[in-house]
């Protein structure tokens, strides 16, 4: 892959790096078009708070997006930022929601960080042992990804501490736990 490697990294570890960095790329890249999509299609009471809280989120997540690549071009990689990229990375569904309520669309909001979050928290592992630069990289994002899960929980959580989308395993099932909010 690589031609060149970092000082202080051997090829096969850019080359393993750039690997981890490209699943984080495509998943920034679904990640900020699915966000796009829950700003233009969410509906109802609340939809201006809602709807203004995602763009911030989009944007730092394409600047996420956009270290991610960076970094793979540092490591000497050629980073994939194509739709064809994302569709052969994904190991997730694609967004099941279309137009619909505030509440409907955070609930599977939610379920979709979780996958981001965790599927990020096992690059760090992954990367921890390679890397202490990429790592950090790695740590910021997922940082902000849970401050921003946590902005999206604030509205499905009641007075007790309980998520209406508790337990829900699929976007659809999540959706309708909350839409009664």
């Amino acid at each position: 892959m690589t031609t060149y490697s970092i000082p202080g990294l051997s090829q096969q570890q850019c080359d393993e790096l750039a690997a981890i960095l490209q699943e984080r790329l495509s998943a920034y890249n679904d990640l900020h078009l699915t966000l796009k999509h829950v700003h233009w299609n969410v509906v109802g009471p609340n939809f201006i708070g809602v709807h203004e809280m995602i763009d911030p989120q989009v944007e730092l997540v394409r600047g996420f997006a956009d270290a991610a690549a960076e970094r793979i071009a540092a490591l000497g990689g050629s980073p994939r930022g194509t739709v064809g990229a994302i569709s052969q990375d994904r190991t997730w569904d694609d967004y099941a929601l279309g137009r619909d309520t505030v509440p409907a669309h955070l609930a599977a909001l939610d379920l979709v960080y979780n996958g981001v979050i965790e599927s990020s928290r096992k690059a760090i592992e992954q990367v921890g042992e390679l890397d202490p630069v990429t790592e950090d990289l790695l740590i910021g994002q997922t940082a902000e990804l849970e401050q921003f899960q946590w902005f999206v929980r604030a509205h499905l959580e009641n007075a007790g501490g309980q998520l209406a989308n508790a337990g829900a395993v699929s976007e659809e099932q999540a959706a309708d736990r909350a839409r009664d909010l």
